[in-house]
């Protein structure tokens, strides 16, 4: 089918896709700048992801599922604009990113930990204040001050993006408690969850990610008590 351009992180590119579902997905992010690479997917390509799934489900525990084309399809296109978007320091993160008073805040954990339900008592504490950057695959860029986080069409299953950038004021690591408490935490301390849930970036960009931008654990409830006390420890 006709390809079409996107611009994610600033960065424009061609994508040419099999199925025409994949225009709409990536919607929000259609641009008529001149694109910098081209993307391509085959059914070689789709193969390849399912079995990659496969074998990451079994590495993790889960059962593995079959995933349809078009889903295929755009994991090959988020993989592939991640590998050209690395050359500028670029790489998608698992978790969930919100943006309060226009700075952004990535909590991240294992799957089903509860980071979007944490982002959502954000959004009830906050109201208009809050803006959802993306729920699943934001992206996440290394600058000299600190990091940048980019809003994606890859926001998981409740489809929550915006197509804005702020700069990165924190990131935390979110476990399920029985109450509700926050600290800081030290890169070393960060980095085994951030290289697990950085999709393969280089090393070095998660060292400089980690002596950049400010890192937390929260331990919470799923209560807006929760969402009080991350904010006021994240957003001074």
């Amino acid at each position: 089918m006709e390809g079409f351009d996107i611009k994610i992180a600033g960065h424009a590119a061609r994508v040419r896709p099999l199925f025409s579902s994949t225009r709409d997905y990536c919607a929000r992010y259609l641009t008529e700048d001149v694109p910098e690479a081209i993307i391509t997917v085959s059914q070689e390509d789709l193969q390849a992801q399912q079995q990659a799934l496969f074998e990451e489900a079994l590495r993790e525990g889960l059962r593995p599922r079959t995933f349809t084309d078009p889903f295929l399809e755009r994991t090959v296109i988020q993989e592939k604009l991640a590998a050209h978007l690395s050359r500028y320091d670029i790489f998608p993160f698992h978790g969930s990113a919100i943006a309060a008073d226009g700075v952004g805040y990535l909590f991240t954990a294992d799957t089903g930990t509860g980071k979007s339900t944490h982002t959502r008592l954000w959004r009830q504490l906050l109201g208009e204040r809050a803006v959802m950057i993306n729920d699943d695959k934001p992206f996440l860029q290394i600058t000299e001050d600190g990091a940048v986080v980019h809003g994606s069409p890859w926001s998981g299953k409740h489809g929550l993006d915006t197509n804005i950038a702020v700069p990165l004021g924190g990131i935390c690591i979110l476990e399920r408690g029985e109450e509700d408490r926050i600290w800081r935490i030290s890169p070393e301390e960060a980095m085994p969850q951030l290289r697990k849930q950085a999709g393969g970036a280089d090393p070095r960009l998660l060292d400089r990610l980690g002596e950049r931008v400010r890192l937390w654990h929260l331990c919470c409830t799923a209560t807006v008590h929760a969402a009080e006390v991350a904010f006021q420890a994240m957003g001074r």
